[in-house]
C-alpha cells in the first residue's frame, strides 16, 4: 500500500510537470501528461528493481520532473543489498544530472531576471541543489540498510543460539538416558552374577541332597550345610548391593531441581561413582581359589592352572576377571552338569587372560539339576570385558564342550 501510494503521488507530480514541459517544448499536452504519468508510476517497482527506478529518474531529470521519484529511488537503492560500487555509480549519475540541470536553470533564471550576480552564484546554486537532492536520501538509505542488516544478523544469531540450546538439551537428555541405561545394565549384570552362581550351586546341592538323603545321611547333612552357607553368602552379597543402591539414592537431593543442561553430566558422574563403588567392594582374584572350591564341593571336577607371577590389578579388572570365571562355571553347572572343567589364568606383561573350558557332559547327568537359563550370562560377560577395552570370545569346542576366553588390558 505504501509503494502504491507513493507511485500515485509520483505519477500526479510527474503529470503536472509534464504539462509544463509540453508547453515549453512545444509538444502536445496529452503526450507530456501521459509521459509524466508513466514515468512517475515506475516508483511502484522500487523494491524489486531499484536500479531501474533511479535510471528513469536520471533520464527524466532534463525535463525537470521526477522530484519524488528521484528521492525515493535513491533511498531505496542505498537501503538495498546491492554492492556499494553500483550504489555509488548511480548516485553519482543522479548527482551529475541534477547538477547540470540545476546549473542551466539557475543560469536561465539569473539571465532572464536581469540580475548582475557574481560568477560563483550559479555553480553554488547548482551544487547545493544537487547535493540536497542526492546526499540525504543516499545517507538515510545507507543507515536504514545497515540497521536492517544488523537486526537480521542479531535475529539469526538469536535463532542459532536457540537451536544450539535445544540441541544441547537434547544431547543432555540423550546422555542422561544413556547413563541410566548403562546403570541398569550394570545392576542387571551384577544381580545376575551374584544370584545365578549362588543359586545354581544351591540347586545342585539340593539335588544331591535329595539323591543321598536316605542312603548317606552324613553326606546329606554336609550338603544341607553347604546350601545354607551359599544361601547366606548370596543374601550377604545382595544386601551389600542394595546398600550401595540405597546410598546412591540418598546422595541425590530429590527436592532440588536439576538444570536440564546438567542432567547428562550428573547422570554420567553417578554412573562413574557407582562403577567405582562396584570395583572397590566387589570380589577379586584372591578369592578365585574359594570360587573353584565351591564348584568342587558341588561335585564338579575343576582344574585350576595359573601362569605367570600374580600381582595386584585395578579393582574393576580383578572383579571382571572373577565374574567371567564365576559365570563360566555357573554355565557349566547349568548346561553341562557332571562335566569336567579347566580354568586357566595367565598373568602377562600388559594384560590378564582367562579361559574356562568344559568337556561334554555325561548323558546320564546332563539334566539332573534342571536349572533355567535366561541367556544373559554370555552377554553380560562380553559387556564387562568390552567396557575395559578387552576381548571376549565364547563358543563350542571340537570335542563337544564349551569354551569361554577373555583378555583384559592390565594397564588401567
Amino acid at each position: 500500500m505504501l509503494d502504491v501510494g507513493l507511485a500515485v503521488v509520483s505519477a500526479l507530480e510527474c503529470a503536472a510537470e509534464g504539462f509544463r514541459f509540453a508547453h515549453s517544448a512545444g509538444l502536445p499536452v496529452p503526450v507530456g501528461v501521459i509521459f509524466g504519468l508513466v514515468a512517475g508510476a515506475v516508483l511502484v517497482l522500487r523494491r524489486r528493481w531499484p536500479v531501474a527506478v533511479v535510471l528513469v529518474s536520471v533520464a527524466i531529470t532534463p525535463a525537470q520532473m521526477g522530484f519524488l521519484l528521484g528521492l525515493v529511488g535513491l533511498y531505496t537503492l542505498a537501503a538495498s543489498e546491492l554492492p556499494r560500487r553500483i550504489i555509488g555509480a548511480l548516485a553519482g549519475m543522479s548527482f551529475a544530472g541534477t547538477m547540470i540541470v540545476g546549473f542551466v536553470r539557475a543560469y536561465q533564471d539569473a539571465a532572464g531576471g536581469g540580475l548582475t550576480i557574481g560568477d560563483w552564484f550559479v555553480p553554488f546554486v547548482a551544487i547545493t541543489m544537487s547535493l540536497g537532492m542526492t546526499a540525504p536520501p543516499v545517507l538515510l538509505g545507507l543507515y536504514v540498510g545497515a540497521r536492517r542488516r544488523l537486526m537480521e544478523s542479531l535475529r539469526e544469531r538469536a535463532d542459532s543460539l536457540e537451536r544450539e540450546l535445544q540441541l544441547l538439551a537434547e544431547r543432555a537428555e540423550e546422555r542422561a538416558e544413556w547413563a541410566r541405561s548403562e546403570e541398569r545394565r550394570r545392576i542387571a549384570r551384577e544381580m545376575h552374577d551374584v544370584v545365578a552362581h549362588r543359586v545354581s550351586l544351591m540347586v545342585v546341592h539340593a539335588a544331591a541332597l535329595q539323591a543321598v538323603a536316605r542312603k548317606d545321611p552324613e553326606k546329606a547333612v554336609k550338603n544341607a550345610a553347604l546350601v545354607g552357607d551359599m544361601g547366606r553368602q548370596a543374601l550377604t552379597e545382595l544386601r551389600e548391593m542394595l546398600g550401595v543402591l540405597r546410598a546412591g539414592e540418598s546422595a541425590v537431593p530429590v527436592a532440588e531441581p536439576v538444570p536440564l543442561a546438567g542432567v547428562g553430566a550428573a547422570a554420567a558422574a553417578a554412573a562413574s561413582r557407582a562403577a567405582q563403588d562396584e570395583g572397590a567392594e566387589g570380589p577379586s582374584l584372591a578369592e578365585l581359589d574359594e570360587l573353584v572350591g565351591q564348584s568342587r564341593e558341588a561335585g564338579m571336577v575343576v582344574e585350576l592352572w595359573v601362569e605367570g607371577k600374580s600381582r595386584v590389578y585395578a579393582p574393576e579388572v580383578e572383579q571382571t576377571a572373577y565374574r567371567v570365571v564365576q559365570e563360566a562355571l555357573t554355565n557349566v553347572h547349568k548346561h553341562a552338569a557332571g562335566a569336567k572343567a579347566r580354568v586357566r589364568l595367565a598373568h602377562r606383561a600388559s594384560e590378564i587372560a582367562m579361559q574356562v573350558e568344559n568337556e561334554p557332559p555325561p548323558a546320564a547327568s546332563a539334566s539332573d539339576a534342571r536349572l533355567p537359563s535366561g541367556g544373559n550370562g554370555l552377554v553380560g560377560m562380553k559387556e564387562r570385558v568390552a567396557a575395559l577395552g578387552g576381548v571376549f570370545v565364547s563358543g563350542p569346542t571340537d570335542a563337544g564342550g564349551f569354551r569361554v576366553s577373555a583378555v583384559i588390558p592390565a594397564g588401567r
